[in-house]
């Protein structure tokens, strides 16, 4: 059975679910979710002979969440891993991340080919280094009503988001996922990231009222700006990456995503799934599972536990 506790690392205390003994598998999660949204790959990973670690991330959930949207970068929360590999008393982990997690995760395998020994990505390719600022390419194409860019003024989407918590649960991870991409990356005047979506709609076959439930309680303490500040700092890391360019991930390498994804179905993410080879020159496996959506790990759990699990023991 997983069990829970806080550890302190890097000059915060982290939330941690943890189950298993054997090897370090460190799983990051992305936005808008939880250390809970691994509560189906837990289980079969620590029965695999591993010791995993789950923890709400910088800003997240039951960790602490600094004030500072400065704090907030790649680089710090590579480092949070860093630390927390060290806090567990490991010197080396096999790092997995979901969503804004596998950015984390495959910076912390190019920063630090050291400690993390291998690495898995899903939905979210491996680093482009782009040419420019990202939210300045976006205004430059003309584009100016992204969600990244409806999520920089502080304040305005915590205060959607913070409305009725439950519905935007409901919204975000069951009303319509990323499965649609133009109802949920692009932000209508007057309509906000929600979209006056239905909350009441029924939600998917693999997401319980008792989940949403459970996101809705912590989400409801800890409030959205944590994680929105990640956001925050989309430029900021490109600027701070810039040591990088051009940079390989030479650890083994998986990559997983629903074919019904938005991240990967547009022209830059269909782009970087079809070139990640040129970032991953190790990668064992590039697994897009047909007719999924984003939220992966929670969608379709024995097929992502099976190859994550191979891609472990290989």
């Amino acid at each position: 059975m997983p069990s829970s506790r806080t550890i302190s690392a890097n000059g915060l205390d982290f939330f941690i679910v943890e189950e298993g003994q054997g090897p370090l598998v460190l799983l990051c999660h992305g936005w808008p979710e939880l250390s809970y949204s691994w509560r189906h790959q837990i289980p079969a990973i620590a029965a695999a002979g591993f010791h995993v670690v789950a923890p709400d991330m910088r800003g997240f959930g039951r960790t602490t969440a600094p004030a500072a949207i400065g704090a907030y970068t790649l680089l710090h929360n590579v480092g949070d891993m860093v630390a927390l590999v060290a806090a567990l008393g490991e010197t080396q982990v096999i790092i997995v991340g979901h969503d804004w997690g596998a950015p984390v995760a495959w910076h912390a395998a190019m920063f630090r080919p050291d400690i993390f020994t291998k690495v898995a990505g899903l939905s979210v390719p491996p680093p482009f280094r782009g040419r420019g600022l990202p939210l300045e390419t976006l205004r430059q194409n003309g584009i100016t009503n992204f969600y990244w860019q409806y999520f920089q003024t502080p304040g305005e989407a915590e205060a959607e988001l913070e409305r009725d918590v439950t519905a935007t649960m409901r919204i975000v991870l069951g009303g319509r996922g990323l499965a649609d991409p133009a109802a949920h990356q692009f932000v209508q005047d007057g309509k906000g990231f929600l979209g006056g979506a239905d909350p009441n709609r029924p939600l998917p076959s693999w997401l319980t009222e008792a989940d949403v439930a459970y996101f809705a309680a912590i989400y409801q303490k800890s409030g959205f700006r944590g994680g929105l500040n990640w956001y925050r700092n989309i430029d900021r890391n490109w600027e701070l990456t810039a040591p990088w360019q051009g940079a390989q991930i030479h650890q083994p390498a998986l990559f997983i995503a629903g074919s019904k994804d938005g991240v990967i179905t547009g022209l830059i993410g269909a782009k970087q799934v079809k070139e990640m080879e040129r970032v991953l020159p190790n990668l064992r496996q590039k697994l897009i599972l047909d007719g999924a959506g984003h939220w992966i790990q929670q969608e379709r759990p024995d097929e992502v536990n099976a190859a994550l699990t191979a891609f472990l023991k290989g």
